[in-house]
């Protein structure tokens, strides 16, 4: 559905830890004014950016609008956004490389071994790693085309799912892979994936303002979405319709959270690949097999395990970071894009879906990120 063109005002924010507010002249002065105009042409209500780099952010920049409708609401730092798919790499994948640390299973293991229902249709040979990788063959999302709900239908449906393709064969990226990915964590630890998140992940790294199923009192701070099938403005509610099916917190999309507790993620990653002090829960080794290629041999398309790294949907990480970075994006427009070589990460949160559909922001997370990088002193990828 094509956005109602609505006038944007909105004043921008623009502190960060250890430089002023860009201008003219100044080194982030391109990723500001690229944010300005995608605001005011309707691209998003409003964007956040936070570029980190030498362990500290060195550019936090806040324009546009929370909301537009039904009363335009001024964005802010706190703004908590609806996460969409960065949750499959920050959550999900973490969790299982997590039980692989601690012995519960292998990457190369079946995923039927344990969920003996997924062996149907051909599945029976499928791995942890081909789910990871988006390699499975099993095609993007579950249907929807009728109403079905709760959990354990939609369980049913994705452990039931036919393949479109070979396993091993192509790259096709799924939903089903990472809520079947959730269902795994669920089944091996014992707790729900919203539980098991905040205990194994979000509390060790002091991500206090993150989490899944927000409280309502939360509800002012979360920025919107779009009004769903019964013309419901969607508000601390997930935006993916099979997430919101299923209950909310499943493995595919489900996570909320801010600008702050993102950076503190991003950061945390960048210094346990350094070998720096750390909170982040994953040894140095695994999460260095997350973010390099772990797609079959011989394929073209580069995934971690979690992590893009060169596919056709890593345009975020623009024309200057290295090979060797990875990141992210969700359908609602946030974007995580982090480069181990030059110790930097760009993150953009955005809600462009609102209210009525939005327009695509690839474009945007492609320039900021050539801006960001070029205002590093970064010139070409390596």
């Amino acid at each position: 559905m094509k956005r109602r063109q609505v006038l944007l005002g909105g004043a921008a924010l623009c502190v960060s830890q250890v430089a002023a507010c860009a201008g003219p002249g100044k080194p982030y002065s391109g990723v500001d004014s690229l944010v300005r105009a995608a605001v005011k042409k309707g691209e998003a209500p409003g964007v956040v950016v936070a570029i980190g780099h030498d362990e500290k952010i060195v550019h936090r920049f806040v324009y546009g609008r929370r909301a537009l409708v039904p009363t335009p609401e001024p964005l802010d730092w706190d703004t908590h956004f609806d996460m969409a798919s960065l949750t499959k790499p920050t959550m999900t994948a973490l969790a299982v490389m997590q039980l692989v640390e601690r012995q519960k299973l292998q990457i190369d293991d079946r995923v039927s071994q344990y969920l003996p229902e997924f062996s149907v249709n051909g599945k029976g040979d499928i791995t942890i790693r081909l789910l990871l990788t988006h390699y499975s063959g099993l095609p993007p999302d579950i249907p929807l085309n009728d109403p079905w709900s709760g959990k354990a239908e939609g369980s049913r449906r994705v452990l039931t799912s036919p393949l479109i393709n070979p396993p091993g064969e192509k790259f096709v990226y799924s939903d089903i892979n990472y809520i079947a990915l959730g269902l795994l964590v669920e089944k091996l630890s014992g707790l729900s994936l919203d539980l098991y998140a905040r205990l194994n992940i979000l509390d060790p790294l002091g991500m206090t303002n993150s989490g899944y199923l927000p409280a309502v009192s939360l509800r002012p701070v979360i920025a919107p979405t779009q009004y769903d099938e019964q013309g419901v403005m969607l508000r601390g509610v997930v935006h993916d319709p099979t997430a919101r099916r299923m209950g909310g917190a499943v493995g595919n999309a489900g996570l909320f959270s801010d600008a702050k507790d993102m950076s503190v993620y991003a950061q945390a990653l960048l210094d346990r690949l350094k070998g720096r002090p750390s909170h982040f829960p994953l040894r140095q080794d695994t999460l260095k097999l997350m973010i390099t290629p772990q797609q079959p041999a011989g394929k073209t398309e580069l995934r971690g395990l979690g992590w893009d790294i060169d596919t056709h949907y890593s345009s975020p990480r623009g024309d200057v970071f290295s090979y060797h970075s990875f990141g992210h994006t969700g359908f609602t427009g946030t974007s995580l894009w982090i480069d181990p070589d030059s110790d930097s990460y760009v993150l953009i949160l955005t809600n462009r879906v609102h209210p009525s559909g939005g327009h695509s922001v690839v474009q945007l997370r492609h320039d900021i990120a050539t801006a960001a990088g070029r205002a590093l002193g970064l010139s070409a990828p390596v």
